[in-house]
């Protein structure tokens, strides 16, 4: 059985982070959508003058909430065994989910690719989760 290490700590707060993360992202979204006069329940805009750069910010917001699940999902079960390296990877995710969408913010959705280092990120949580769970199942032998 895993007992939780006060390490894990770290895990909660880098969960905690990217919330903060996420509602930085969505406040974009609300502030765009006055800027641009894009109504609710509209997801994108076909302005032709403004539509394009709307579109990028809301979609660095939903590209980003598209994945969230699967990190929290593996930042929470990697850090069960492994604390400070999901931690690491999950402040890198959240930097590169920063980059993401100042490069999208741009109007230029090519830019958004500044962000690649949060996807070998998330690659990496999948990794440290699914070792995580072969420890816990006793397939690999731990100290």
């Amino acid at each position: 059985m895993a007992v939780l290490s006060k390490e894990y700590g770290y895990v909660i707060l880098t969960g905690a982070a990217s919330f903060v993360l996420v509602t930085h992202l969505a406040v974009k979204v609300a502030k765009a959508r006055k800027k641009y006069n894009v109504e609710y329940p509209a997801m994108y805009s076909t302005d032709p003058e403004h539509g394009r750069i709307f579109n990028c910010i809301q979609r660095a917001h939903q590209n980003t909430l598209e994945v969230y699940p699967a990190f929290l999902f593996f930042l929470a079960t990697g850090g069960v065994y492994h604390p400070r390296i999901a931690t690491g990877l999950g402040l890198t995710w959240i930097l590169g989910r920063i980059l993401y969408a100042h490069g999208y913010y741009t109007g230029d959705p090519k830019n958004r690719r500044r962000g690649a280092i949060g996807s070998v990120a998330l690659i990496g949580l999948v990794g440290t989760g699914v070792y995580s769970a072969c420890q816990h199942l006793g397939w690999i032998y731990q100290d």
